[in-house]
C-alpha cells in the first residue's frame, strides 16, 4: 500500500502515455537455444507492447552487435539485454563481466534469464552487477506469465538513460 491506496496489479495498470516520437524498446536477446528463442519471442509478442528484439546466439555475437563489428555495423544499441548464462564460446558470466566493466555499455540493464537455479550462479550474477536474475519456468503458462511480467516492468515502468 502506498499512502493508504493499494497499488494496481499489472493487468489493471493503465498503459503508460508515450511521448511523440516514441520508438520501440530495443532488446538484445542472448540465447543459444533456438526453441527458447522462439518461445521468448512468442511470449514477448503475446505481451503486446512494442519491443524490437535482436538475437545473438552466443557471447561473441552479442559483443559484435554491441561494438558494431563486421556485419553488425548498423546494429541498434539495446535498451535492455536478456542474457542466458550457459552459452557456447563466451558464456553469459564472461559477457556480463565485460559489459559491466565497459564505460559505454555498463548502463544497459541486463536481465539474466536462465534455466540455472544454482545459488552460486545467482550470487555470481549479482556480483557481476546483473540488474535481475530470472529462472526460466518449465511450464508454458508460467513461462508466458514471467515474460509478460518482464515485458510489463521493463517496457512500461522503467525509465532508460536518454529517454
Amino acid at each position: 500500500m502506498l499512502l493508504g491506496k493499494a497499488l494496481p496489479l499489472a493487468e489493471e495498470a493503465p498503459p503508460r502515455v508515450q511521448a511523440t516520437g516514441y520508438r520501440p524498446i530495443e532488446v538484445l536477446l542472448v540465447e543459444d537455444n533456438p526453441g527458447d528463442v522462439r518461445l521468448i519471442m512468442e511470449a514477448l509478442r503475446a505481451a503486446g507492447r512494442r519491443l524490437h528484439v535482436s538475437v545473438a546466439n552466443d557471447g561473441d555475437e552479442a559483443l559484435a552487435r554491441l561494438y558494431r563489428y563486421n556485419s553488425h555495423f548498423n546494429a541498434p544499441r539495446p535498451d535492455l539485454i536478456l542474457l542466458d548464462l550457459n552459452l557456447p564460446r563466451r558464456d553469459g558470466r564472461e559477457l556480463l563481466a565485460e559489459l559491466k566493466a565497459d564505460a559505454e555499455l555498463k548502463s544497459i540493464p541486463v536481465i539474466v534469464l536462465t534455466s540455472s537455479q544454482s545459488p552460486a550462479d545467482v550470487r555470481r550474477a549479482y556480483e557481476l552487477n546483473a540488474n535481475c536474475y530470472v529462472t526460466k519456468p518449465v511450464g508454458l503458462e508460467q513461462f508466458f506469465q514471467v515474460m509478460k511480467s518482464i515485458q510489463y516492468f521493463w517496457a512500461t515502468i522503467v525509465e532508460y538513460p536518454g529517454s
